[in-house]
């Protein structure tokens, strides 16, 4: 497990950057680095130092999936393609998708999002949200297909019901999707809010799926006294063709008189696994 951290400078709220070495020691041939994060709200309220930090966190992957995404107006999609400007400016080109609206109940609604550097990962075909699983499923998960390094690779981006909607009788449903796509290396990330050694990804594990990394917390408390994060809700789940090389958090905090501010950006810290493709 590695952690990436970083440390916040007041009041100008620029970032001060600890050496990446493990990520910068990446085989920029054969292995690929994917990043989750769920953005609390991301569209309604980020100014432009917040939308900086937020692709500072992000410059360092090669395919970034985004969950929590706001669906009722155009501002979720307009927050999604500043980062991408963002991004683009800091050395690579970015190129995203961003789903439709979610098919949920009341305001459970909501988007998902695809970026990724056009030099290390290519698109195939459109994006989607699943809809052959049941309507327990409140959010479809959204899914994609990219080429890297002469793979295919599906990535599925789930956000769960909230604990107390008990997200345990959607997530092993998610399951069906490896029967689906029988011949596809389907990768699944995204917020489950439900612990890694939960039950409800046991389909996935009898399934040969395992989890990048156990027990890692990747939300944030509301306030701070000796630590700051809480729950360990969000995953990355591997099939056995992937090889993983390493795998970690990016610490938005780093210490507790930074976490108002990184509450700012989300209550959930980026999580990603450096992986290799093929045999």
């Amino acid at each position: 497990m590695r952690r990436i951290l970083y440390i916040y400078h007041l009041p100008l709220l620029l970032l001060s950057f600890l050496p990446l070495t493990h990520l910068q020691a990446q085989d920029s041939l054969t292995t690929l680095r994917l990043a989750s994060w769920n953005i609390q709200d991301f569209g309604r309220s980020k100014d432009k130092e917040e939308m900086l930090l937020i692709a500072q966190h992000l410059r360092e992957f090669d395919l970034v999936a985004i969950q929590e995404v706001v669906s009722n107006n155009s501002s979720g999609p307009k927050a999604v393609a500043r980062l991408a400007d963002e991004l683009d400016r800091m050395g690579h080109d970015w190129d995203y998708r961003i789903s439709d609206p979610t098919d949920s109940p009341g305001s459970k609604t909501e988007r998902y999002a695809f970026l990724w550097k056009t030099d290390r990962v290519k698109l195939l075909g459109k994006t989607w949200l699943e809809s052959s699983l049941p309507d327990t499923v409140f959010r479809e998960p959204y899914l994609a297909r990219f080429e890297f390094n002469g793979d295919t690779i599906l990535i599925a981006s789930f956000h769960a019901r909230r604990g107390a909607d008990r997200p345990e009788e959607e997530v092993p449903l998610l399951a069906r999707l490896i029967d689906r796509y029988p011949k596809e290396t389907l990768i699944f990330v995204g917020d489950f809010n439900l612990n890694d050694s939960h039950p409800a990804f046991d389909r996935m594990k009898q399934k040969g799926y395992k989890p990048a990394f156990k027990n890692q917390p990747t939300s944030l408390r509301q306030t701070c006294t000796d630590r700051y994060f809480s729950g360990n809700l969000d995953h990355i789940f591997l099939p056995p063709s992937i090889s993983l090389l390493r795998s970690g958090i990016v610490d938005t905090v780093g210490e507790c008189a930074n976490l108002k501010m990184a509450r700012a950006l989300s209550d959930h810290v980026p999580l990603w696994a450096e992986i290799v493709t093929g045999d």
